[in-house]
Order: structure tokens, then sequence, then C-alpha cells
């Protein structure tokens, strides 16, 4: 069994993949717009252009992500994604590139449990944990 996770944007879809290929290096493996449905005339109006289904590789994983419903701002609460790095230089810079334009929950540091940890909502609203494996 595989769990992915699947992030609902609500409209920001695209500007969220870019900013994810930037800070994460992630690589789109599949987009599908609302306009390539086979039935275009049962989305929403306006939504032609927006994300119906985008799959992107983020290191060893697969992260999932649409537009939605385009109704509001998007809202990611009770689940954090985990970024798990091999080193403390490779953490401070995905935490710092997780944490442009978000905000900072729990400053990347030394922990009990490992050299560096912390926790970030970046500026979509995303819970992120960025963790050195000991």
């Amino acid at each position: 069994m595989l769990v992915q996770p699947y992030l609902s944007f609500e409209g920001r879809c695209e500007e969220a993949i870019e900013f994810y290929k930037k800070a994460l290096g992630a690589e789109v493996q599949m987009l599908m717009r609302f306009k390539d449905c086979p039935e275009p005339e049962k989305c929403s109006p306006g939504s032609a252009d927006k994300i119906m289904h985008a799959s992107l590789r983020i290191g060893d994983s697969v992260v999932m992500a649409t537009d939605g419903r385009c109704q509001g701002p998007a809202k990611f609460e009770g689940i954090s994604l985990t970024a798990s790095v091999s080193n403390d230089s490779q953490a401070e810079r995905v935490f710092a590139a997780l944490s442009a334009g978000g905000e900072v929950c729990m400053p990347l540091a030394k922990t009990f449990f490992s050299s560096r940890f912390g926790m970030t909502k970046d500026g979509f609203g995303v819970h992120w944990m960025v963790i050195v494996q000991p």
C-alpha cells in the first residue's frame, strides 16, 4: 500500500507548483487542467485553465495537487508534510525555502532527537516539518 498526500490549493495550484519546483526541486509528472476534462461543461465557469489534477515528484515521494473548487483560501489544518533530509546544510536550505513568504512555527534547531528539526507553514498554508534523520 502507498499513501500519498493530495493537496487542494483552492485556485493557487499553479503558483504552488512553481514554488515547490524552486524550493524543493519538485518535478511535474502529470498535469491536467479542467478544460481537458471529457465533460468540460460540468466544470465551474472560469475554471477551464485551473488545475484539475497534478502529480509532483519531490525526492522519493509523490504529492498530488489540485485547484479544487476555488472557493476561498485553502485550509491545511491538522496535518503536516515532513521533509526528511540527510544533513544539516540541506535542512537549513529546505527550511529557509519553505519558510519564505510563510510563517516559522518552530525555528530550525538541534533537538534531543535530531541535529536539526523545525516546523514552518509555507505561503500557501501547508504545514511542514523539516528533520535531519539520525
